[in-house]
């Protein structure tokens, strides 16, 4: 994103983890940056902190992504608070692993919301007030591309529609010029999944590099992503994973 160019972003589950570098970053390269949240207050009060340490105007928006309302209502109000929405990143979801045989209707229902209607439901919010050169960059998963193991049938599926709806969102909205790119995170350090955690050898060694990503890099691939040097990219998926899926 250039630096000379003041964009409004709004980054949906941005208080921690990738979602946090990813807001950081877009407000270093020149963004105003609003993002949602939905536990974590503190959390919230440091990323927006953050932000405007750069220079760059912050939002931070308590709203749960599983609730349709507060989904369009988030972009509504990004949008508002800002004048304009240039960039969405869906960053927003729920992840759960576990065996088939235990998930419950509840664990379905959740999951979906959040990963698959809540992302649908912002993209289209997003999509109704961007003018040309907007960016919708979502968030997947580094196992819609290799599955490593049992458990992760419902995170899964979950991530790999969000591919589909990436490519339609590419068709849907080029001749606007609005571009539309999926992002695959790998292993990341973060507090929901540490580099020292309990699992974290085997994830490691399931990566060509053998070491989990930092949220950084994940966040540099969005800002260039967000950027006027990706007017040409849509409908891609990219991975970030270490060689997850070699």
């Amino acid at each position: 994103m250039s630096t000379t160019d003041t964009r409004a972003v709004l980054v949906t589950g941005g208080s921690r983890g990738i979602g946090a570098s990813i807001a950081l970053r877009l407000a270093r390269e020149g963004a105003d940056v609003a993002f949602t949240y939905l536990r974590g207050t503190e959390a919230a009060r440091e990323v927006a902190a953050g932000i405007e340490a750069t220079g760059r105007r912050a939002l931070a928006l308590r709203a749960d992504s599983a609730e349709a309302a507060q989904v369009a209502g988030a972009v509504r109000r990004a949008a508002d608070a800002f004048g304009r929405l240039d960039v969405l990143v869906n960053n927003a979801g729920v992840g759960l692993i576990g065996p088939l045989e235990g998930l419950t209707g509840a664990d379905v229902d959740r999951v979906l919301a959040v990963n698959v209607r809540g992302t649908f439901l912002a993209s289209q919010a997003a999509a109704a007030r961007m003018g040309r050169g907007g960016r919708i960059i979502t968030i997947g998963s580094c196992m819609t591309q290799r599955v490593p193991g049992p458990g992760g049938t419902l995170y899964t599926t979950s991530k790999s529609a969000l591919v589909g709806l990436t490519k339609a969102l590419a068709r849907e909205l080029g001749d606007r010029g609005i571009t539309a790119n999926i992002v695959h995170p790998g292993p990341v350090d973060t507090d929901m999944n540490p580099a020292d955690g309990p699992y974290a050898e085997g994830q490691s060694a399931l990566t060509a590099l053998g070491r989990f990503g930092a949220p950084g890099e994940v966040a540099a691939l969005v800002a260039f992503l967000a950027g006027e040097e990706a007017a040409y990219v849509t409908g891609a998926e990219f991975a970030v994973d270490g060689g997850h899926a070699a």
